[in-house]
């Protein structure tokens, strides 16, 4: 049974977010607490296994209370934020202090909101209890949902990849949902300015991922933006799906272009990495190489198969340095990976590879 204590200002969170983990098999709310210094004390008398908590609140706000638990007590945090850009800054830093996951609050109508988000919460508190806690280390995000599991099939359709390129340049496809946001900026921060391009799906809401693209832009060698419609894909850049549409990667005579699509979610995400990956394998082929970072779920499993049978080279993060192994794992137990390596090893692969 996985023991949950909620901290949030709002009585009418705590008890939506009772009412909705309480209903969960296999959760049971021990508590819930009203500021950090009740939840403080309510941690040690409770010892829950994952903490809910909100980002603002009286007395001390909830970034400080998260640095002093990761730094005296690290414990799977999953944060309630709001669909601000403000509050993705806020978010983002959270990640950055060790949270597994949030939860995006709605600023209007929260009761029948946080309701229609219920599947998502309980699914993101169930992965969080299982997650390796890193302080200052980690990441999140996961947020794009819906009530029909499409395939890459309702955005892209599949079919016979061309052998014959009329370039040799490489790409690079990078994939990630839990844990991923601080993943994708330790590989990027390892990678030279000279790099092929690389086009990266994380799965981020829409008000998060131009501010994520600029914090980690802020610490890598490459011009890292959110990608645009038509954009071209230059080397020494990379370029992060928006939060809403997918990402696609097509050719325009011998150049990459990002195209953008706002086609129904598939594997319940938007963007997909499967999108993204089929995409690569149709129209990069063998001077692709993708990339599969920690995640909860399948998604882009499917596409790096496609790769791979495209002769791309293909790679996947490996189980203990994962916060969650849903996604690389699944491409493992595929067979699609050709190399798995911890997070510190990936960047220095990426430039063997990119040299080959």
């Amino acid at each position: 049974m996985i023991k949950v204590l909620i901290v949030d200002d709002s009585a009418l969170v705590r008890q939506l977010l009772t009412e909705i983990l309480g209903k969960a098999p296999g959760i049971e709310v021990v508590g819930a607490a009203i500021d950090p210094f009740v939840a403080r004390e309510k941690i040690k008398k409770l010892k829950p296994d994952v903490l809910t908590l909100d980002v603002e609140m009286p007395r001390m706000d909830g970034l400080t209370f998260l640095a002093n638990l990761m730094r005296l007590h690290p414990m799977p945090v999953v944060m309630i934020s709001t669909l601000t850009e403000e509050g993705a800054d806020t978010t983002l830093r959270a990640l950055e202090l060790g949270a597994v996951d949030f939860i995006s609050k709605p600023k209007v109508d929260v009761a029948h909101r946080l309701e229609e988000y219920a599947e998502e919460i309980v699914a993101k508190v169930k992965v969080a209890a299982g997650a390796r806690v890193r302080p200052i280390r980690h990441a999140v995000a996961d947020s794009s949902r819906a009530s029909e599991k499409h395939s890459a099939d309702a955005v892209l359709a599949k079919h016979p990849v061309k052998r014959h390129f009329r370039t040799t340049d490489r790409i690079i496809g990078i994939g990630a949902s839990t844990g991923g946001t601080e993943a994708i900026k330790e590989v990027l921060a390892g990678l030279p300015p000279d790099m092929p391009g690389i086009v990266i799906c994380q799965h981020i809401p829409a008000a998060f991922s131009g501010p994520f693209a600029q914090r980690v832009d802020g610490m890598s060698q490459l011009t890292v933006s959110e990608a645009r419609d038509g954009q071209q894909i230059l080397s020494g850049h990379a370029y992060i799906a928006p939060g809403d549409q997918h990402l696609m990667v097509v050719r325009d005579g011998a150049r990459y272009v990002c195209k953008l699509n706002d086609g129904p979610p598939v594997n319940r995400h938007k963007p997909s990495v499967d999108v993204l990956f089929r995409s690569l394998a149709q129209n990069a082929g063998p001077n692709a190489v993708g990339l599969m970072l920690t995640g909860m779920g399948a998604d882009g499993a499917e596409g790096m198969g496609e790769m791979k049978g495209a002769g791309a080279s293909t790679l996947a993060q490996d189980e203990k340095s994962c916060v969650v192994w849903g996604m690389p794992g699944e491409v493992v137990k595929r067979g699609f990976a050709d190399n798995v390596l911890p997070l510190n090893k990936i960047a220095d692969e990426l430039i063997e590879l990119a040299k080959a």
